[in-house]
């Protein structure tokens, strides 16, 4: 290199400070009093997505589908499913979305189909079918019991075996299933699959989508030793790198630079995670991490409560955004449509408080997330402050996880008062009830009967009445820190700290860069609480760039859900 010569740096990816929302499409808005929501109910709010600010929606599945698991079956992954809409109509969405400069995500499903689908329905026909091998089957084991009984003694992720007999298969073999038995896994070590499902993603992408979130993708890699016997679990397959490779390869290669690419991956590790995001790798750009969602799960399910210690949350954000600051990117998420509301799980959603605390409940919770380095992912509804369901009857869930442990473990003898406590804090349900528009009837979501209960909050907690309220729209306060993601590279790309480790009520790290420091605290209690760290260093003269109180207070104390945001 010449004395001439400039070393120029790498560019950031475009989506390095991108903010990502999540539409699930049955719960957004419905257009044709249904009571399901649809691509014209999407169409119908791009306003709302394009006023908040976000680059990209993940669109939860829209294909065709029986519904067993609400879309995650799918039985023909290039039709749009009726209820939704059609491919026409698909089409006006995505030019519309593009119009705005709002990118759109499908979600690909490609561990298992529906038993609905084509493949399947031939793979079943007998062993002789040219697509038996494209699913997973094995013979039945005899374990004394006179006849033989599942391969292995894996569960499935909804309860129950996650092994069974196909109906019209007329043999002794059984099908993998590591969720519901009407989502037989594909066999990816059949390459006439890989390449199947490669065409088809090839497919979306000549139409116009940007990318793919990929559900659960790191189980498509199974260790196949065990499959038969006693075995403990799933394991992921070494496999998976390859199979991920190959993927980009023959998907993404060319034109990867405008997409993005997102693996959900239940159990990765980071050490995991800087394999499949690194980017000399050329497999994904970001992945679906579970381990902080995970730390207030029970010893037997994750339906068994217990208390959350911020410290353990703390320490799991920042170990993984230490472990990828080099190599790799983080997902930021706190909620999605797989875990209950994230204001009602970790802040106070009003309930205990009469609503007092919950506007800097909610704006505590998403400058945290936010401000950490990462794509964010914000779940519809939390940018209006939305909660748990509050349900108190079994007949009021849908949710097949749901109903199924719900099933189980009262054949066990288990109290029903019990099982709908644990159901009010944790079924997946509680993020599926309808986007939550108006006051009015059914909230607004639809003019007939929606698929699911409106939360009876609806008449308080809705958009018009959120973005009416000023200076305490939660609404408004997610449109600012959006836009300091997009604006500040701090924010974006900067050097990660965290400070106070041990505090169980204070969150605060920092972020560095050559544009100067940032300095995130929070307040994760209903009380007032002793914040030293705000009057030391450079933090004492810093200018407070974001925070969700108006007003001063003592300059060391953070009150009940604060969080300030100060530039040194």
């Amino acid at each position: 290199m010449s004395a001439n010569e400039e070393v120029l740096a790498p560019v950031p990816a475009w989506w390095t400070d991108a903010v990502v929302y999540q539409i699930y499409p049955r719960s957004f808005a419905d257009s044709n009093a249904d009571g399901i929501g649809d691509l014209g109910g999407i169409r119908a709010r791009l306003d709302h997505l394009e006023q908040l600010g976000v680059d990209v929606v993940w669109l939860s599945p829209i294909y065709t589908s029986p519904q067993a698991d609400n879309g995650y079956d799918i039985s023909d992954y290039q039709g749009i499913d009726p209820l939704f809409g059609t491919l026409e109509e698909f089409d006006l969405l995505l030019a519309e979305m593009h119009g705005r400069g709002i990118k759109l995500v499908m979600d690909l499903v490609v561990n298992h189909t529906s038993d609905e689908h084509a493949w399947f329905v031939e793979a079943s026909s007998g062993k002789d079918s040219p697509k038996r091998d494209w699913y997973v089957w094995r013979d039945g084991i005899d374990r004394g019991e006179g006849q033989p009984t599942e391969p292995n003694l894996w569960r499935s992720a909804f309860s129950g075996p996650a092994w069974s007999h196909a109906p019209a298969d007329g043999t002794d073999e059984y099908y993998l299933h590591l969720f519901a038995a009407k989502q037989p896994d594909l066999n990816w070590e059949n390459p006439e699959v890989r390449h199947a499902v490669y065409d088809m993603m090839n497919w979306w992408l000549d139409r116009g989508v940007d990318g793919f979130r990929m559900d659960v993708i790191n189980h498509i890699a199974k260790i196949q030793d065990d499959l038969t016997g006693d075995s403990p679990g799933f394991r992921m397959g070494p496999q998976i790198h390859d199979y991920l490779h190959e993927m980009n390869l023959s998907v993404f290669a060319g034109r990867d630079a405008e997409l993005i690419t997102v693996g959900e991956m239940p159990g990765v590790t980071v050490d995991d995670a800087r394999l499949f995001t690194g980017v000399d790798r050329l497999e994904l750009d970001m992945v679906f991490q579970f381990e902080h969602v995970g730390l207030d799960h029970g010893p037997a399910s994750k339906f068994d409560n217990v208390p959350l210690d911020l410290r353990d949350l703390k320490r799991s954000l920042s170990r993984w955004q230490t472990g990828l600051a080099d190599q790799g990117w983080n997902s930021l998420y706190l909620g999605n449509h797989d875990q209950p509301r994230s204001l009602s799980r970790f802040g106070d959603d009003g309930e205990a408080t009469d609503g007092r605390l919950r506007y800097e409940s909610a704006t505590l919770l998403a400058t945290i997330l936010h401000l950490h380095r990462g794509t964010p992912y914000v779940y519809q509804g939390d940018e209006i402050g939305m909660t748990n369901a509050g349900f108190t009857r079994i007949d009021q869930y849908q949710d097949i996880e749901t109903l199924n442990w719900f099933a189980e473990e009262r054949a066990l003898g288990r109290d029903e008062a019990e099982l709908l406590e644990a159901l009010r804090f944790r079924s997946r349900d509680n993020a599926r009830t309808p986007v939550q528009w108006s006051a009015g009837s059914q909230a607004g979501f639809t003019e007939g009967t929606p698929w699911l209960e409106v939360n009876p909050n609806h008449d308080v907690i809705n958009v018009e009445s959120d973005r009416a309220l000023g200076s305490r729209s939660i609404f408004e306060f997610y449109r600012r820190l959006i836009a300091l993601r997009h604006e500040s590279p701090l924010v974006a790309l900067g050097e990660f700290a965290l400070l106070e480790p041990d505090d169980p009520t204070l969150y605060a790290f920092t972020r560095s860069g050559d544009s100067g420091r940032l300095l995130v605290a929070g307040n994760f209690s209903g009380s007032d609480i002793e914040a030293p760290i705000l009057v030391e260093g450079p933090w004492s003269a810093g200018s407070r760039l974001l925070g969700n109180y108006e007003g001063d207070a003592p300059a060391a104390v953070l009150r009940p859900w604060e969080v300030r945001v100060i530039l040194a």
